[in-house]
């Protein structure tokens, strides 16, 4: 079930279609002449006037106008961000707004079946790629004294390539999986439980919304950050000190804290253990890898 982005509260539906009475499915069909007299032979004639464009259907008779739902607890609506597009989404995930990510965990990609949605798929390869890029770009930097006891600089362009997707991939992996094996062992968002109003009393009942691919799924969608250093293919600049890298990690960070936080409803202390056990494992992953071929200074 849905709920209202502003106080969580349950709500059956997110909008609803006003039908036009004036719709296209209203009109009557013109009446049927049924005359008896004779009627003139039809006598084709060419018509050379240029054709006119079929009138565009209008969004009444398209099936009528949405109307937003109203919170019945908070009397806001209960998610604003049904009708806006991709663009004001991404600036409010990037401004860590916390109804854009209950839109998207609960009302949007949230599935009961836990499976991810098709979207966080392709987001999810689109990140990984990404980070095979800058992981590559930034190794490739480094002076030479750090790589030259390695034989991956030497290896072809695809066997490189290669290397790298499986660098990353492990890395990524290590981190879900930890963060979803801790938040398991803890409980965070396993149990239902009652949300307090305003005067102490019991207003509804939460339910429980922790699911692995559910975790899977804040965590690919507050790691969008990590697309903005696609600046880089347009723009060649120099990050001395890996300072502009460091600064994205870290709003990474901040991302994930917060959708942890939403989705599991854990605190920022719980949130927090969860991000820095991700990341460990991620470090350590890749520390591994790195170390065994002879890069572990490039970590």
């Amino acid at each position: 079930m849905p709920i209202c982005i502003e106080c969580r509260y349950p709500v059956p539906q997110l909008y609803h279609v006003l039908h036009s009475s004036g719709g296209a499915g209203s009109r009557k069909p013109p009446p049927i002449n049924r005359s008896t007299k004779p009627t003139q032979p039809n006598v084709s004639v060419k018509n050379t006037a240029p054709p006119r464009s079929e009138p565009k259907p209008s969004t009444a008779a398209l099936g009528g106008d949405v109307r937003l739902t109203q919170c019945p607890r908070c009397k806001r609506f209960a998610d604003k961000y049904v009708e806006h597009d991709n663009v004001v989404l991404f600036i409010d995930l990037v401004l860590v707004k916390p109804q854009v990510y209950r839109h998207l965990l609960f009302n949007r990609l949230g599935r009961e079946d836990d499976e991810l949605d098709p979207s966080i798929t392709r987001l999810g390869v689109l990140l990984l790629l990404f980070d095979v890029y800058l992981t590559w770009s930034r190794i490739e930097t480094l002076p030479s004294h750090l790589t030259s006891s390695s034989p991956i600089p030497h290896l072809p362009i695809l066997l490189q390539y290669a290397f790298y997707v499986l660098l990353c991939a492990t890395a990524t992996a290590a981190q879900h999986l930890s963060i979803r094996w801790v938040a398991a062992v803890l409980g965070f968002g396993a149990r239902s439980h009652k949300e307090v109003g305003e005067h102490g009393q019991e207003d509804f009942e939460v339910p429980a919304r922790s699911t692995p691919n559910g975790i899977s799924t804040a965590l690919f969608v507050s790691s969008c950050m990590k697309l903005f250093p696609i600046l880089m293919v347009v723009w060649k600049y120099l990050d001395a000190g890996g300072t502009v890298a460091r600064g994205v990690e870290w709003a990474v960070v901040v991302q994930n804290l917060e959708a942890l936080r939403i989705l599991l409803e854990c605190g920022y202390l719980g949130a927090a253990a969860l991000v820095g056990t991700g990341w460990v494992s991620r470090w350590a992953a890749a520390w591994l890898i790195l170390g065994f071929v002879g890069l572990q200074q490039c970590i």
